[in-house]
Parts: C-alpha cells; sequence; structure tokens
C-alpha cells in the first residue's frame, strides 16, 4: 500500500511539472508572437509574417 501512495505522488508531481512547462512554455511563445508581430521594426514584422505564410499559418 505505501508503495503504490509513492507511485501516486510521484505521478502526481511529474503531472504538476509538465505543467508547469507548459504555462512556461505557451507563455513564451505568446510574448514572442506578440513582441515580433507587433514589432515597429519592419525587418522584423515582414520576416515574421513570412514565416507564418511558409508553414501555411493564416494570418490575414
Amino acid at each position: 500500500m505505501t508503495t503504490r501512495i509513492l507511485t501516486n505522488s510521484a505521478s502526481i508531481a511529474r503531472v504538476s511539472d509538465r505543467l508547469k512547462a507548459g504555462l512556461a512554455c505557451l507563455f513564451i511563445g505568446v510574448s514572442m508572437v506578440f513582441t515580433v508581430g507587433l514589432s515597429q521594426i519592419d525587418a522584423v514584422h515582414n520576416a515574421a509574417h513570412d514565416t507564418r505564410h511558409a508553414i501555411g499559418f493564416p494570418c490575414h
């Protein structure tokens, strides 16, 4: 019974770590999209725009 409790709490810890990592990646990704997408530097904005077209992501 003790082994089962330890296994479950280890599983919960792994899910928690994955959730934290996923949220961190989501935050970084959204920040990058908005930073580059709203950039006033035309070269940066156009590069991001062309990349979106290249991967088939609709942007307008």
